[in-house]
């Protein structure tokens, strides 16, 4: 038996914390996305997110292990919260046979909830910019989403050298983006801002194009979005999950490749954001400043010099002046910044994560890693939550 609270009872559990609220919608409606017609998007105020989803993928202790890491407790009285009553009942019974003793569930649910607009709900600063597999495919088949600004849109697939990956499967209408034009050796840099300029206009992307960008993993789609952002592009968008999340959802998958359309002129001045990205000599005056972080968005291993963390980088250790950002228990990882199914993590959590290293949202801040593809998700976490 499922015993629900109510409203008022709801409001004085998210000041309590002998309580934990668990949000266990998809983490797209948790960052701020009303997929179910709610009067407003986000979530519960001190919601934990942890979608019913979840549950199948990761189950025994390495489940239990997951909840703890994420404040679910034994001891604590957890709260439950969905949509549908009946998902909620569904994670009350999983958490009950886990061990959890004080379980109940709210089930007039975050409609009822953002209905009354005396209820606090918070929601990622720029979720938007976050986009998940139904708004790509409303996209992709002429319908105008929400958000979506209407100037024009291309769907890019982002990845290293050869597109053989691209070509066995990727979202339908998606052209492929190879990193390796944009960047060169020996350290990975960008190309001249010439060379960016007229590789996107061959790609047809101008200042005011919508761009969707997605990767079997992420972390290169966040490169992308830097380099796209720091050109000036207005509207740069990620799909959270990548190609997993678009192929778990069900999506279909195609593998005809699609022509880009050249433009000839970018619209404005570029590039757009030169502040975006910062040359050696502006690192070494920003770790002087006193409201500054220089983040090392590294593993601990490479942070504390045990290893360089790649095979063509010899020095070891950190620039100094530097804090540890996170990233992953190994070498180029990024599981700090992600769910199990590699969405964005919460980002109460990613904010705390940085907090506990004087990272804050008072302070100038820039992201370094290895090359820059780490550093590029952290920037890109970091503008998402404004």
């Amino acid at each position: 038996m499922t015993i629900s609270i109510s409203t008022q009872t709801m409001a004085e559990a998210i000041e309590d914390p002998a309580y934990v609220v668990v949000d266990v919608r998809e983490m797209a409606a948790f960052n701020g996305w009303t997929l179910h017609h709610e009067a407003r998007g986000g979530h519960v105020r001190g919601a934990v997110a942890f979608p019913l989803e979840w549950t199948a993928v990761v189950q025994g202790t390495a489940l239990q292990r997951l909840l703890a890491s994420k404040g679910i407790m034994p001891h604590r009285t957890v709260v439950v919260y969905d949509v549908q009553r009946d998902r909620s009942v569904t994670m009350a019974h999983r958490l009950r046979t886990l061990g959890y003793a004080r379980v109940l569930t709210y089930d007039a649910g975050v409609a009822a909830w953002a209905a009354d607009t005396r209820l606090p709900m918070t929601h990622l600063a720029h979720y938007e910019k976050l986009v998940h597999p139904a708004w790509v495919d409303q996209l992709g088949r002429g319908q105008s989403p929400a958000t979506y600004p209407g100037h024009g849109f291309v769907v890019f697939e982002v990845g290293w050298e050869n597109a053989t990956a691209y070509h066995s499967g990727h979202i339908p209408g998606a052209r492929y983006f190879a990193l390796d034009a944009y960047e060169h050796a020996p350290l990975w840099t960008r190309v001249s801002d010439a060379a960016l300029e007229v590789r996107l206009l061959q790609e047809g992307v101008r200042y005011d194009t919508t761009v969707v960008l997605y990767g079997r993993d992420t972390t290169a789609a966040a490169r992308a979005a830097v380099l796209l952002m720091y050109a000036g592009v207005d509207d740069v968008r990620v799909l959270d999950g990548g190609l997993g999340a678009w192929s778990a959802a069900g999506y279909p998958i195609a593998t005809t490749a699609t022509r880009p359309k050249p433009v000839t002129d970018f619209g404005k001045t570029f590039p757009g954001h030169p502040e975006y990205l910062m040359a050696t000599a502006e690192v070494k005056t920003l770790v002087a400043e006193r409201d500054a972080a220089l983040v090392s968005v590294r593993s601990w291993a490479e942070y504390t010099g045990a290893t360089s963390g790649y095979s063509y980088i010899q020095p070891k250790g950190r620039i100094a002046g530097d804090v540890w950002g996170h990233a992953g228990s190994a070498p180029l990882r990024m599981d700090h910044y992600r769910n199990v199914d590699n969405t964005m993590r919460n980002y109460h959590a990613i904010a705390a994560q940085w907090h506990a290293w004087g990272v804050t949202p008072d302070k100038r801040v820039a992201f370094y890693c290895g090359t820059g593809w780490r550093a590029s998700e952290a920037f890109f976490y970091a503008y998402l939550m404004g």
